[in-house]
């Protein structure tokens, strides 16, 4: 049996042969219409299971980049965590309390004005940090009636 097709504008009659018999499909060999042979480019072989691998531009970045993005954030962050220099002390014995004096803040008076009366020898910008950490304000903003706790020395 013969089947009949048009190959670059010529009849070619080729024998029709395997799996492929009497289905109307023609195999023109082993490995497809040019049995292997292509036209003027040669072949690189590639041992069986094996693909060759191309990057490109954006592969190598995933690749290599990101990986080294990652390991240089990771020793960066591990560096600060272990650089940190808070430390809790280690016993009881090592804490000191800070001497306190409590304050009611009368109608007109600021943290500056509370800071000047209990430490003028100190820098008021000090004084007024060291309010805000102790009674854990949130902004040097204090309302009449209000109770703090002052550093007295």
């Amino acid at each position: 049996m013969s089947a009949v097709s048009a190959i670059s504008g010529s009849l070619v009659s080729v024998p029709a042969q395997g799996p492929f018999e009497g289905s109307g499909f023609e195999a023109f060999g082993p490995n497809g219409i040019f049995d292997g042979q292509e036209s003027g480019r040669s072949r690189r072989t590639v041992p069986a299971g094996q693909a060759p691998l191309r990057l490109t531009r954006r592969g190598r970045f995933v690749f290599f980049g990101l990986p080294l993005i990652l390991l240089a954030a990771l020793l960066l962050s591990l560096a600060g965590f272990l650089n940190a220099p808070a430390k809790a002390a280690d016993s009881a014995s090592e804490l000191a309390l800070t001497p306190t004096v409590t304050v009611t803040v009368q109608p007109g008076e600021s943290l500056w004005a509370i800071a000047g009366a209990v430490a003028p020898e100190r820098d008021p910008r000090d004084v007024v940090a060291d309010i805000v950490q102790l009674n854990n304000l949130g902004a040097a903003r204090v309302i009449p009636g209000q109770q703090l706790y002052v550093p007295s020395k």
